[in-house]
């Protein structure tokens, strides 16, 4: 028999009313998310319905139950750290994690850098898809970091205490680590870094969030980077450090100026060519393109 379940966490089964535990709340949001076409892979379908969000993304000591408990299976970005009234970390929300990383088009053991930490769930899962020694990442704040790390060890698997968890700017990457075969930003970026390209071997992948949008780029050597687009709009905390966005830059600004109101943003890409990145329409040569700066 189907139960019913209300936002407080709660569910009617055999004419009773009970608490979801945390196995049924992750089984749901696996279903949203494969019956919205992601998570087709097997393998990332097991990592999100295995590791336990609510251990990342709500505070040591609040209650695991009810509302707080389903809250942390629903569909959405959750604040996790605000300074000074700005948002610096957050949890994305699970169904545009499972997109990206499915668009990391891995197959097992590949080595990945993640530029922002935020909570250490995104690492947990991608090390419980790749294996353990498999996942570096690094946040600007000791504070993010260090919850990271405190969450991957409170899981306890031996592929989230594998993770390497770094305190640095991710804009230079991680040259000890290096070289990577993958390297996923979950934070907004003006250009392409060129640490990163530098890291990533020869036809690996670097998955960035630019343009409110995220863009998959094949590396073909240092400096040398070409991809397109996904066809979802995302929006991300920008990154902070040496790479972020100038002071006073408006919000989104070039999102609007590229892709207006509503374009098919699977027909743009991206080009890194030495000290040269630009966005273009339909093919890198051709009339429509958009330089970028400060890569």
């Amino acid at each position: 028999m189907a139960g019913t379940w209300p936002e407080d966490g709660r569910y009617w089964r055999h004419g009773q009313r009970h608490a979801a535990a945390p196995g049924e709340l992750r089984a749901r949001m696996v279903d949203r998310i494969v019956a919205g076409g992601g998570l087709t892979d097997p393998a990332w379908r097991a990592a999100f319905a295995e590791v336990p969000r609510e251990l990342f993304v709500l505070e040591e000591g609040e209650e695991r139950t009810g509302r707080l408990l389903a809250g942390a299976y629903e569909d959405r970005p959750i604040a996790t750290r605000v300074v000074g009234g700005e948002l610096v970390s957050s949890s994305s929300q699970p169904s545009l994690m499972a997109l990206m990383c499915q668009a990391l088009e891995v197959h097992g053991g590949e080595r990945v850098l993640e530029i922002g930490a935020g909570t250490g769930y995104n690492a947990a899962l991608m090390a419980h898809r790749l294996g353990p020694g498999t996942v570096t990442t690094i946040d600007l704040e000791p504070e993010i970091t260090a919850a990271a790390r405190a969450h991957l060890d409170a899981y306890g698997t031996e592929t989230a205490r594998s993770v390497e968890v770094v305190t640095g700017d991710g804009a230079f990457g991680h040259p000890p680590g290096a070289p990577y075969q993958r390297v996923m930003a979950t934070c907004e970026l003006p250009s392409v870094p060129p640490a990163w390209l530098e890291q990533c071997v020869p036809g690996g992948l670097v998955l960035l969030p630019l343009a409110a949008g995220l863009v998959a780029l094949t590396v073909y050597g240092p400096g040398r980077a070409q991809g397109r687009f996904l066809d979802t709009p995302a929006y991300f905390v920008p990154l902070r450090g040496a790479a972020g966005a100038p002071a006073g830059a408006p919000e989104h600004g070039l999102a609007a100026r590229v892709f207006g109101g509503g374009a098919d943003r699977t027909r743009y890409g991206l080009t890194v060519d030495g000290t040269h990145q630009w966005i273009w329409r339909d093919r890198p040569d051709g009339p429509l393109t958009w330089p970028l700066t400060g890569g």
